[in-house]
């Protein structure tokens, strides 16, 4: 079932890749999300700029036409646990060209305070959804599969925020750890992990006299996407109490630019135009997101809480004044009685005082009596402590005389084992050098006899290829495609490898290499133990 699946999801890339000639990325295509939904880029984020407590939803049209590209939704409820943590939920559909994965997110994130305006927040994204292909036109069903598989696939994304007053720096992955419970294995290799590094810096403007708190963000990013190039990006926010405008422009998918308002102080609604620029995407219609968002609870700007905090501390100081002055009256109006009462326990304190006196006197001079006791005793036990320790000392002594001997005569054999070591090592180095030598020559020297109908090419040299035969699987032209290939063979657990030939400008991707002829067309005739169904051909390189 794996072989069969494996071969089909080559023929759904290449196929795709024909109908829209773009090789798609298979992250979120998050990168135009500022305002709202901001746990999705980094998990850290979900403390702020997820504006908590609040119910958000994000849909991306990738090239304008709905369910026929590529198509991302999100929708998130996000609440602040207490002052340092906040934690999401939400469901989300992403379609990656290939696969369309549906499922639900988990969301939590915790504020450490490192020192004054400094913050470290801590993150992490938990996915659980299922993955089908995206277009059951391209499978086909046969005698051991009658339709396609669904896998069940759990992936972490954890995140880090460092905040430093109003500057951000964080570093998040997409995929730092997944697992296919369907097929009960990692769902992609180490290889493959995403990373992404963001950094930005919130200017505080004025742009609405009713609004302290508008702040200007440009925001630097750059990720890592395997397989394809690295994509960099810049983003600029401008975000008040009543609108925002933004505007950035990303390596691979071009420029953009989105407005969206604030209404009723609880909702909030806007859209977003992105232009593709490469020659990649010549052709393609723009792409188009919508972002709204419902906010709970209770609703107060920044200086609003700043305010209401500020009265409640002066309600405490005028409370706290108000019982001092009651306890300074009660005592001004003791009467006599109570004055007299004070006087004799007053007397009655100085007499306890002076027994107190005494008592410690005797114990003074009582204490002084076994002092000296103690000292003549110490002096006793400190002549015998000496005497011990010259008599320990002169067994010490005698102890390391005979372990330096001892030491020494386990030097002078383990230096002649080392000796005796290393001539076997060199006789052996040697003996193996000669069967090395012996093997190349062999290869060099053995003849082939092309068998009829088979396909054979021979070289003296290629590039910097070893000498040996190569198991042929396919040749490539074009770049896109020789990637999608091998992501399909690593995908099938084929360590599949590729060299350039300049005599025809194609890449060559070759599965397994060998030294001789025999071993190669058994491995050929065999499908790689069963592992390449396709066409294999035999390429060698004779060396000079």
């Amino acid at each position: 079932m794996k072989k069969f699946c494996g071969t089909l999801l080559i023929g759904f890339v290449v196929l795709g890749l024909k109908a829209q000639e773009v090789v798609l990325p298979t992250d979120f295509r998050q990168q135009n999300l500022t305002e709202y939904n901001g746990s999705i880029v980094n998990p850290a984020y979900s403390l702020d700029r997820n504006n908590p407590s609040s119910l958000a939803f994000w849909s991306r049209w990738q090239w304008q036409t709905y369910d026929g590209d590529p198509t991302s939704l999100f929708l998130n409820y996000t609440a602040r646990l207490n002052d340092v943590s906040a934690a999401g939920i939400g469901f989300f559909q992403h379609n990656t060209g290939i696969f369309l994965n549906t499922g639900a997110n988990l969301n939590y994130a915790y504020n450490i305070a490192l020192g004054e305006d400094i913050f470290l927040g801590v993150g992490l994204n938990v996915f659980a959804f299922q993955q089908k292909l995206a277009d059951d036109r391209f499978f086909v069903p046969n005698p051991i599969q009658t339709s396609a598989e669904n896998d069940f696939i759990l992936q972490m994304a954890p995140g880090i925020n460092l905040s430093i007053d109003r500057f951000n720096i964080g570093l998040t992955s997409e995929n730092l750890f997944d697992y296919n419970f369907t097929t009960n294995e990692r769902n992609t290799s180490p290889d493959d992990r995403m990373f992404q590094a963001l950094v930005s810096y919130d200017f505080p403007v004025s742009v609405l006299s009713s609004d302290d708190g508008s702040v200007f963000r440009p925001m630097l990013y750059y990720k890592t996407i395997p397989g394809l190039d690295n994509q960099i990006g810049l983003i600029t926010l401008l975000t008040t109490n009543k609108y925002w405008a933004q505007a950035g422009y990303n390596s691979f998918y071009g420029f953009s630019g989105g407005i969206g308002g604030r209404f009723f102080k609880r909702l909030s609604f806007g859209a977003l135009v992105e232009v593709g620029t490469s020659s990649d995407l010549k052709g393609q219609d723009p792409t188009f997101e919508l972002v709204t968002s419902y906010k709970l609870g209770k609703q107060q700007t920044p200086a609003e809480e700043l305010e209401e905090q500020l009265i409640a501390e002066e309600k405490n100081k005028e409370e706290s004044l108000g019982q001092q002055e009651e306890v300074e009256v009660a005592s001004t109006e003791l009467t006599k009685a109570e004055k007299l009462a004070l006087k004799r326990e007053s007397k009655k304190q100085e007499r306890l005082a002076l027994i107190e006196s005494k008592r410690l006197k005797d114990s003074i001079q009582n204490a002084s009596r076994q002092s000296d006791l103690a000292v003549k005793q110490s002096k006793r036990d400190i002549k015998r402590k000496r005497d011990s320790l010259e008599n320990a000392k002169a067994e010490q002594a005698l102890a390391e005389a005979k372990a330096l001997q001892q030491q020494r005569q386990k030097d002078s054999i383990a230096a002649v084992m080392k000796r005796e070591a290393e001539a076997v090592a060199l006789a052996q180095q040697r003996r193996q050098d000669s069967i090395a030598e012996s093997k190349a020559l062999a290869m060099r020297n053995e003849v082939v006899e092309v068998k009829a109908g088979e396909k054979y090419e021979e070289v003296t040299k290629e590039g910097s290829l070893e000498p040996g035969y190569y198991l042929i699987a396919n040749v490539f032209g074009t770049k896109k495609y020789l990637d999608a290939f091998l992501a399909d063979m690593k995908k099938r657990g084929i360590n599949a490898k590729s060299f350039f030939r300049e005599k025809n400008k194609y890449n060559y991707v070759y599965l397994a290499k060998f030294d001789f002829i025999k071993d190669a067309r058994q491995a050929r005739d065999s499908k790689l133990n069963g592992k390449y169904t396709d066409k294999i051909w035999i390429f060698r390189v004779t060396g000079e």
